[in-house]
């Protein structure tokens, strides 16, 4: 599986495969224990993972969740020491440690309680996704 067979739906919690196009939408699956597949419409609005960025105060201003969500496997593994109920200024503790060029104005705390869920249930249910590809990247 890879990041681009990843996605969320607005207003509804966890993570979903694309499993394929269909007539009235895309059809997911949910990506818990109860395996639900449902049919996004062209009204449901979805988004692909490999399409999402986290803000930074850097030159290029953005910097892929997929490249952050490696960074977290490989500074803390399995166990992150932080769960997405912490307070806020925990959370935002964490992702300065993970990722200290975050923007705190545009990054909120509800976004880094999103990534620490997602990264645990990808953890669970996909972590092959989480470790480094073998392809060099551009510089």
């Amino acid at each position: 599986m890879k990041f681009s067979d990843i996605a969320s739906i607005s207003g509804k919690g966890g993570l979903y495969k694309i499993l394929k196009p269909g007539k009235a939408g895309v059809i997911l699956e949910s990506m818990d224990a109860a395996k639900t597949k449902i049919v996004a419409g062209a009204s449901t609005r979805v988004s692909v993972l490999n399409e999402i960025s986290i803000y930074t105060t850097t030159k290029e201003g953005t910097i892929p969740l997929e490249e952050v969500m490696q960074k977290i496997n490989s500074m803390f593994g399995a166990d992150i020491g932080i769960d997405s109920e912490a307070d806020a200024s925990e959370l935002k503790s964490f992702m300065q440690s993970v990722l200290p060029e975050f923007d705190e104005q545009r990054v909120y705390t509800s976004d880094i309680k999103k990534l620490i869920k997602w990264y645990g249930l990808l953890l669970k249910e996909a972590p092959e996704v989480l470790k480094k590809s073998e392809t060099p990247s551009e510089p």
